[in-house]
């Protein structure tokens, strides 16, 4: 129960970051068919529920395929477009119309013993999108496969405001009175950027994104995705790579490419700190930099458990505002994660290393070396000589980073310190 209230405790930042944000849900035709689909229903049902604004775009690829089969007719698909014939089209319009109809459902779910219950969703769907044929492409006529003309934003965002869910299936019509089968997959992306939304959340493949270690990219940029597109084996997420780095070239912040069959990997990529997915994003998620005014708060919050624990000296909020300048900190979705300060004696040709703290959930990432070699290289790039560290319980790591056993004698005259606090001295040697 408490890990429980502790989350829900720390979701609350997110809850009031996303509360009235427009966000793109693109969902294949393989997830709606996957077991776990109910959940993700009951979690944007949620996100209904904490004002934030849903427009659902739903592929049917299986389901398309399937009525071809019982119609005895065949496709190709190219490229990851389906040649779509006039014979072909009503077994296209037919599966997004079975499967917008199945979504309306379960988002129209009420029971008492339900998370659906008193949710009352108003699903809104209509001829927001405007198309055009895709025309022949290296010598294949695509027939009535089309591509987005226009995105009716005014409508959509009017629907959005008033608290509807918006859901459109994967075609749209043109001036002639003509239906395209559209893809998906652009079509969310093309939402998207029209409504200049604060997320793209592609639910597309039932594996996450790895790095060719087994580890998976939590927060990648748009060149490394198009860098992973070739090293990737699985051609749903070399697609959606893709799809993320176009994504952000048009103007998206941020891109979401989630597990279908992950349950609850909606909630945790949006409420947690590190999510569960790949993020794709030009934005600067997670960095180091020099401490501003608005950090103020967040340094306080992460030393003060250890200034209670008495390894790190105590300040007072007005000692830290004053002492600003001298701080650098690990900034990861907007929080505080690690701080240093270098207070600097250039007339001995010495700087101190103060004020380390690393937040305990990011201890075995590296963080700690990462600041290190980040004050080093301040220190370094001053001309000084040596960089001193006095700590009460950290000696050991010092020394396997490179520095070596010092005295009280060795500091700075005009270095104050606590003798009673019995600190051990290291110091390095940057020359």
């Amino acid at each position: 129960m408490q890990d429980w209230i502790n989350w829900f405790r720390h979701a609350s930042p997110y809850i009031n970051q996303h509360r009235n944000r427009s966000m793109v849900f693109g969902v294949c035709g393989e997830a709606i068919e996957h077991k776990n689909f109910i959940n993700i229903v009951h979690d944007i049902a949620l996100l209904c529920s904490l004002g934030i604004r849903v427009v659902l775009v739903l592929g049917a690829r299986p389901q398309i395929d399937r009525n071809l089969m019982s119609r005895g007719l065949s496709s190709v698909v190219e490229e990851n477009l389906r040649v779509t014939s006039k014979e072909a089209l009503p077994s296209v319009l037919e599966a997004y119309g079975k499967v917008r109809s199945e979504v309306e459902a379960l988002l129209s779910i009420g029971l008492v013993n339900s998370p659906m219950h008193g949710s009352s969703i108003k699903v809104v769907s209509g001829n927001f999108i405007s198309a055009k044929p895709m025309g022949v492409l290296n010598g294949i006529d695509y027939g009535w496969t089309g591509k987005v003309r226009k995105v009716d934003s005014e409508s959509i965002n009017g629907h959005l405001k008033s608290g509807a869910l918006v859901l459109q299936t994967g075609h749209g019509y043109a001036v002639t009175g003509e239906i395209f089968n559209l893809s998906y997959e652009e079509l969310a992306t093309d939402i998207a950027v029209a409504l200049n939304a604060e997320k793209l959340i592609m639910l597309g493949s039932d594996k996450a994104i790895d790095d060719g270690a087994g580890e998976t990219c939590r927060q990648i940029t748009p060149d490394v995705a198009q860098s992973l597109v070739s090293s990737t084996s699985d051609d749903d997420n070399a697609r959606l790579l893709a799809l993320a780095q176009r994504a952000c070239d048009l103007g998206v912040k941020r891109t979401h490419l989630l597990s279908y069959a992950s349950d609850g990997a909606i909630l945790e990529e949006l409420f947690t700190r590190d999510g569960i997915g790949t993020m794709v994003s030009a934005e600067s998620y997670d960095e180091v930099r020099a401490a501003t005014l608005d950090d103020l708060n967040g340094i306080q919050e992460l030393i003060q458990p250890l200034e209670e624990q008495g390894i790190l000296v105590r300040r007072s909020r007005e000692v830290l505002e004053t002492e600003l300048d001298a701080f650098t900190v690990n900034v990861r979705d907007n929080a505080i994660i690690a701080c240093a300060a270098l207070y600097s004696y250039p007339e001995v040709g010495c700087a101190e290393l103060s004020c380390f703290a690393v937040d305990p959930e990011y201890r075995k990432e590296g963080r700690g070396d990462y600041m290190l070699e980040e004050i080093t290289n301040q220190a370094k790039a001053q001309n000084l000589e040596y960089l001193f560290v006095l700590t009460t319980q950290t000696e050991h790591w010092f020394l396997e980073r490179g520095f070596e056993m010092s005295a009280y004698s060795e500091l700075p005259d005009s270095k104050q310190y606590d003798v009673s606090r019995k600190a051990k001295v290291l110091r390095k040697k940057l020359k």
